[in-house]
């Protein structure tokens, strides 16, 4: 089969998508990814063919306190290239069997489908159907279980509104008519561990919790230096925000120098911009290194709550301190509480070197390494990817 992959997010959000259209290469299948041109990196390591789409993310993420409006900001990033993007969907997707939609593409990857007349099937790592057995991710904090279902109909409904005079003037220019309701037929696969988020018993058939997609572990050397560093004590405590900029940098760098004190510690700047090479000497900078192969050597993770990032600490079995600064981080914090993992809520916009410093305490004690632990070995029992290439066969063959 030949299948198109479209996806708009941050490296986190592209990544498992190249490595479910490198685990449908191997299973005899052509791939083409349409994905931001900042997040193809993976893509083009694993030999999955690719294509930029219009617009930077990086940048809009990147603005001086673009953290504060990062949905307003990712929003107008999306209506602006929304007709180009269905454009570059269909160029690209002329003569396949079906799109696989995700992230910020999702509606102009329907659109697509329309147009190219094949089915559209859904690729998520942020659980958006609706249930009652927990609240949107997108809710900012604790609301009533009365309210769960409702709060996904009510944010569902709210992004369609947003998209849909955009989305609806892409579809007139190609020669489709409008759409006014929703669309919530198509099936969707979540790139999600059954472990972290037990599925719903109110979910339809069509949707499906296949596990992390990960690609295969790279042929990758690591550099001399961060051998050398881990191999001269004990494991250290890995920091990295991610795909995460535009937010307070000298008010987060204090808070994590003062939280981990001596203690030896890993820094991967990611995105924001810091410069790690002024850091106190018991901090190693770290570029790009495989989390799989970098995060069982480390004691715990202080990160943003990233899909991607919580998926493979908990892999990796070790405990998370989460830092989240928008989005589905917070639902990630509230999963890893509830599973025992963590104790701390914590915010990247107010956090503080004794807030943190207490979250670490609570990772590194005794119960929370044996509860990371026993969670790490339950997790790398499933292969995501493979489930996920079941059942994109099965849905784009049903036709």
């Amino acid at each position: 089969m030949r299948l198109l992959i479209i996806t708009c997010g941050t490296e986190g959000d592209t990544r498992p998508l190249a490595a479910l259209g490198h685990a449908l290469m191997r299973g005899g299948h052509d791939v083409h990814l349409l994905a931001d041109a900042a997040t193809l990196g993976t893509a083009q390591a694993l030999g999955v063919p690719c294509t930029a789409l219009a617009g930077d993310i990086r940048a809009t993420i990147a603005a001086e306190g673009a953290m504060r409006r990062i949905t307003s900001n990712l929003a107008r990033l999306t209506i602006a290239h929304t007709q180009d993007w269905l454009q570059q969907a269909i160029a690209a997707g002329r003569g396949c069997d079906a799109v696989v939609v995700s992230g910020l593409a999702a509606f102009v990857g329907q659109a697509a489908a329309d147009a190219l007349q094949v089915p559209a099937i859904g690729a998520m790592l942020i659980p958006i159907t609706p249930t009652a057995a927990f609240a949107s991710p997108f809710v900012p904090g604790p609301a009533p279980r009365a309210f769960n279902r409702a709060s996904h109909w009510l944010f569902g409904h709210a992004s369609w509104r947003l998209f849909r005079p955009a989305t609806n003037r892409a579809r007139r220019h190609v020669g489709l008519p409008p759409q006014w309701a929703l669309r919530t037929d198509h099936p969707m696969l979540y790139g999600i561990s059954p472990v972290l988020l037990p599925r719903p018993h109110d979910w339809p058939a069509t949707t499906h919790l296949c596990g992390q997609w990960i690609a295969p572990a790279p042929a990758w050397t690591p550099p001399r230096e961060l051998v050398d560093f881990l191999d001269a004590g004990e494991p250290p405590v890995y920091v990295g925000f991610g795909s995460m900029a535009g937010f307070d940098n000298a008010r987060l760098l204090r808070a994590v120098v003062g939280a981990i004190g001596a203690r030896r510690a890993l820094f991967s700047a990611g995105w924001s911009g810091i410069d790690a090479h002024s850091l106190p000497a018991n901090f190693h900078p770290v570029g790009h290194v495989p989390h799989d192969w970098l995060l069982p050597r480390c004691a715990l993770a202080i990160h943003h709550g990233g899909s991607g990032t919580t998926h493979s600490a908990c892999r990796a079995g070790i405990p998370s301190v989460i830092v989240p600064f928008a989005g589905d981080q917070f639902f990630w914090n509230t999963r890893l509480r509830a599973l025992g993992v963590m104790r701390h809520t914590l915010r990247g916009s107010t956090i503080t070197a004794a807030r943190l410093a207490a979250a670490i305490d609570h990772a590194g004690g005794a119960d929370a390494r044996r509860r990371a632990a026993a969670l790490g070995m339950r997790m790398r029992d499933g292969d995501g990817t493979a489930a996920a290439v079941a059942l994109v066969e099965h849905y784009a063959g049903d036709r």
